[in-house]
This record gives structure tokens, C-alpha cells and sequence, in this order.
């Protein structure tokens, strides 16, 4: 973990610089990520961020006043903590590169996919996860419109350089659409891929012009997308993405089959190379980590299940190829010996 992070961590958050606002009798303050905050810290995700006021990350300065958090966070194993509702004083533009994320804005449940990309208006009730967020990586910028009223006029930082027209008919839109989720394109898939290499290798605001730079970019991106009527994949990406999924969906019913990457592809009907490819888009594992993942995940229930079955028997049941390689990997990924959490979840249940 970065050593200004962990410093953050263990500061006060200073709360009084975003005043909250209260709508039907209730006072809403800005998010504070506390769920991610802790995840952090016990190294069920990596996260990587620049930010101010109550957001995580190292501290923005006032070169990108305005901004008020921007990064990215990578899950590549079960979580277990979510964002529950929470509302943000700025507007908010989410992406999803990979992976698969549950996600609620003002009442809508929906499941983001690879390259799906949502916007929140200020003060927006929405949340990540359903309770937990999804395995995948998750970037998001937060700017702040001044807007400390639902319906106060929105006031961009004043390093955004669109043409008045342009920031006026995108700002006309994002008021009045009400699509939780836009299908998004290379370019704005690259975009934030740039945004992430900006926020790793900023070092006290040095990426600073280079990151105003991206975001205008974004928006112009974002605009873009909201004027066409063409913003799918291609047709045969598509083809081919949905019979890997379907694939992956099949697989929790055979994870005891001695599956090699090559058998998997030749099962989903697919090239080596391109299911590789849309498995890493959808789980944001590559096919093995995800086979592995997910026996992972059968051995728990089973041992629960079945608590006359040895640790072999588990795993074999579940797949794996013998009992100490199922024991190392399960004692990496749960820090407790299989029996270990048979007996830790014995106790809880009594």
C-alpha cells in the first residue's frame, strides 16, 4: 500500500469542507468510502486515487480544483463489503473495464458489464454492490459542479475548456437523461486506461495538467456518446463474448472436470486467444485464475455441506488436483486452513 495512503488512513477526515444538504427531512452528507477504506487496509482489493475533502487517495492540490476524487480500484477475487447507498456532492462517471458489478441508481438495479459507463448527478442516491461489489477493475471520476442543492444550477471547475455551446448541451442532457447506463467505445475505454497510468504515476500534483487534459477529454468523449445512435460493439465481438459467457455460466456445474484452457475454449466455441480474451473482460481473471476462483469458492460450501468429508474429499469434489494444493491455495486466499473454517463456522452457527 502506498505509504501517503496508509498516512490518510490514520488521519481525522476533515469533513466541514462540503457542506451536506437534506431532502424529505433527511441530511445527506458526502460519501466517505469507509467499506473501501477498510478493504483497503486488509488487502482485499488494490485501489489507487487522488483526491480531497472526505474521498481516499493521496491529496489532490489546487491545480485541479474542482476534482474532487479520480481512480480506479481492481478486485480480482470474491469481495466482501459494498458501497451501500450514498449520494456525492459532484457529478460522478463511473467504468467498468472489466468484470462484472452489481449496481443501483435511484431504485434502478442493474448489472454493469466490460466497458458499460454510468453517471451520477450531484446529491444522486446510488451504490456499488449487492451487498458486495462484483471481481473486476472500477474507475470513477467525481467533479464538483457546486451544487450544493438538487436543483442549483451546475457550475463546472474552470479548467474545463469545452466550447460554451458543447459544455451547455452536455450539461442540458446529463440534467434530463434518466439511462442509468451507456454503452461506451475504445476510445473511452482508452481514455480511462490513461486516466489510471495519470493517477499511478502522479507524485504531489505532478500529473496534474495531464489529468485536466483527460478529463475535458472524457467529456468530449461523453458527449459524443450522448449525440449517437451507434455507441455498440461490434456485432462479432458480441457473438463471441456471449458464448464464453454462457460458457462461464455452465462451468459452476462442472468444476470437478480436469478443465485445461484448451478444452475450456474448445467448449465455448471459441479460439484460444479470443476467449482468453473475453473471459479477462468479464470476470477480470484470466479462464485458469477463474476456474481456480471459482472451485475456490464451491470447497467452502461443500465443507460446510458435507462436514463428514475429508479434506482430500473436498478436493477432489471440488476439483481440485490434489489435497495439498487445494489446501495451500485455500489457506492463501480464506488465511485459515480448510478445516480451520469448517470449525470457525461451526462455532458461529452454534
Amino acid at each position: 500500500m502506498h505509504s501517503k495512503l496508509v498516512q490518510f488512513f490514520s488521519v481525522k477526515i476533515n469533513i466541514q469542507n462540503i457542506a451536506p444538504f437534506e431532502a424529505d427531512g433527511i441530511i445527506y452528507h458526502a460519501d466517505t468510502c469507509l467499506p473501501l477504506i477498510d478493504a483497503v487496509k486488509r488487502k482485499k482489493v488494490s485501489f489507487k486515487a487522488l483526491a480531497r475533502y472526505t474521498y481516499p487517495g493521496d491529496r489532490l492540490n489546487e491545480d485541479t480544483l474542482g476534482l474532487n476524487s479520480i481512480g480506479y480500484w481492481n478486485a480480482n477475487e470474491p469481495q466482501d463489503w459494498g458501497l451501500d447507498w450514498h449520494r456525492n456532492e459532484g457529478i460522478e462517471i463511473h467504468f467498468l473495464e472489466s468484470g462484472n458489478m452489481p449496481y443501483a441508481q435511484e431504485k434502478k438495479e442493474i448489472e454493469l458489464k466490460p466497458n458499460d459507463l454510468t453517471i451520477t448527478r450531484p446529491w444522486e442516491a446510488h451504490k456499488v454492490g449487492n451487498p458486495n461489489i462484483g471481481i473486476g477493475k472500477f474507475y470513477w471520476v467525481i467533479l464538483d459542479l457546486g451544487v450544493r442543492r438538487p436543483h442549483q444550477n451546475w457550475v463546472w471547475p474552470d479548467w474545463i475548456i469545452l466550447a460554451p455551446d458543447d459544455l451547455f448541451r452536455l450539461t442540458t442532457i446529463l440534467r434530463q437523461n434518466a439511462d442509468v447506463r451507456l454503452r461506451s467505445d475504445k476510445r473511452v475505454r482508452d481514455c480511462f486506461q490513461r486516466i489510471g497510468r495519470a493517477v499511478d504515476g502522479d507524485k504531489n500534483g505532478s500529473n496534474s495538467s495531464n489529468i485536466r487534459l483527460l478529463v475535458n477529454y472524457l467529456l468530449l468523449l461523453l458527449l459524443d456518446l450522448l449525440d449517437s445512435e451507434n455507441i455498440e460493439l461490434k456485432e462479432e465481438l458480441t457473438d463471441s463474448s456471449r458464448s464464453v459467457k454462457l460458457f462461464l455460466n455452465e462451468l459452476e456445474k462442472n468444476l470437478s472436470e480436469a478443465w485445461t484452457i484448451e478444452k475450456m475454449a474448445d467448449s465455448a466455441g471459441v479460439g484460444l486467444t479470443r476467449f482468453t480474451y473475453h473471459c479477462k473482460q468479464l470476470t477480470n481473471l484470466t479462464p485458469m485464475r477463474y476456474l481456480m476462483m471459482r472451485r475456490l469458492e464451491m470447497s467452502k460450501q461443500i465443507l460446510l455441506e458435507n462436514r463428514d468429508f475429508s479434506v482430500a474429499e473436498v478436493a477432489f469434489s471440488a476439483g481440485f488436483s490434489t489435497s495439498q494444493y487445494f489446501s495451500t491455495v485455500f489457506k492463501k486466499h480464506e488465511k485459515c486452513t480448510p478445516i480451520e473454517y469448517r470449525q470457525k463456522h461451526t462455532i458461529s452457527v452454534l
